[in-house]
């Protein structure tokens, strides 16, 4: 059985604390069931107790990250035979870390990010990679003490560079709650007859594409790439595609996609090639499942862009 783990990030003082009590706080949540509350960092504000709407909620903290671990997670639900987590999270601990230490049915139900309207900016600036790292994963991002100053068309681009799935909600000072129904519209028109991919644009098309396979089945596009083979790859096919940069040097991937083509044993590993594809959403072994299977119709040598890693 699934033991659930509602899970909170954000950086110190960003409004977990606030936020999780007044959860515990709240009868149709706190009901009576034993609930694990991991707290991973102590910021200005502590818990209250006496306000819990049950008396099952047990507190744990663990401050040292080498603490963080399988062993002492099992022992704890153990202990208090746990039928749930609520993890405040260190937002100076990676979350890779906190997918390594879960137990095996451990699993994260929600998650919920948490960013002080005020110093957010200043965060993205020079922590990028851990902005990055909170945010990708995360189903809501919480902006609170914002008020009539905050710029935020500045946060919504921050965070929707990052995801274009995750909701965006702002906490005002007098505890208003606005959600962001900013449009991003597209770089591209997904409903032309060939969809045209600018070279500044592959990493945007990329990940929508990947985040709503279906919405691109049947439909042709034409982009620059470079080429990438590899002996695992079926006959005719080859993968293409960009190397992308979520948010510094050390997290480069190349974004590829699978290409089938009759001539693909005359392509060269880093050729600069411009495609004009019909994608077929289907099960591929490369993907691991579903994904995009680009059926070349036309195809050109090209020479490579002025920007050979594309950003968001």
């Amino acid at each position: 059985m699934d033991f659930p783990v509602y899970l909170f990030v954000g950086f110190l003082e960003s409004g977990k604390t606030k936020f999780i009590q007044e959860t515990l706080e709240d009868k149709r949540f706190c009901n009576g069931e034993k609930t694990l509350l991991l707290v991973c960092e102590e910021g200005i504000e502590e818990y209250n107790e006496k306000k819990f709407a049950g008396s099952n909620v047990f507190i744990e903290v663990i401050d040292d990250i080498d603490n963080f671990n399988m062993t002492n997670l099992s022992n704890l639900k153990k202990k208090y035979r746990a039928t749930r987590c609520i993890l405040e999270y260190n937002g100076m601990w990676p979350m890779q870390h906190l997918y390594d230490a879960m137990p095996d049915n451990w699993m994260i139900y929600q998650q919920m990010t948490f960013a002080d309207a005020n110093s957010f900016v200043n965060y993205n600036t020079n922590m990028r990679s851990l902005v990055v790292d909170k945010i990708q994963n995360t189903e809501l991002v919480v902006f609170n003490r914002c008020n009539d100053k905050t710029d935020k068309m500045e946060l919504h681009k921050i965070v929707r560079a990052i995801s274009r799935r995750t909701d965006i909600a702002y906490e005002h000072e007098s505890g208003d709650v606005e959600y962001d129904e900013i449009v991003d519209p597209l770089p591209f028109d997904i409903n032309a007859p060939v969809i045209e991919i600018a070279d500044d644009d592959y990493a945007l098309w990329y990940r929508d594409m990947m985040e709503e396979l279906e919405k691109y089945n049947g439909k042709i596009v034409k982009f620059k790439g470079i080429v990438a083979v590899d002996r695992k790859f079926e006959k005719n096919t080859f993968a293409l595609g960009r190397h992308i940069m979520t948010c510094c040097v050390e997290d480069i991937t190349y974004g590829g996609l699978i290409c089938k083509y009759n001539q693909a044993s005359q392509l060269k590993v880093r050729d600069w090639i411009i495609v004009t594809a019909k994608i077929s959403i289907e099960y591929n072994k490369m993907y691991n499942g579903k994904g995009p299977v680009l059926k070349v119709l036309e195809l050109e040598k090209s020479t490579q862009p002025e920007q050979q890693v594309v950003t968001f």
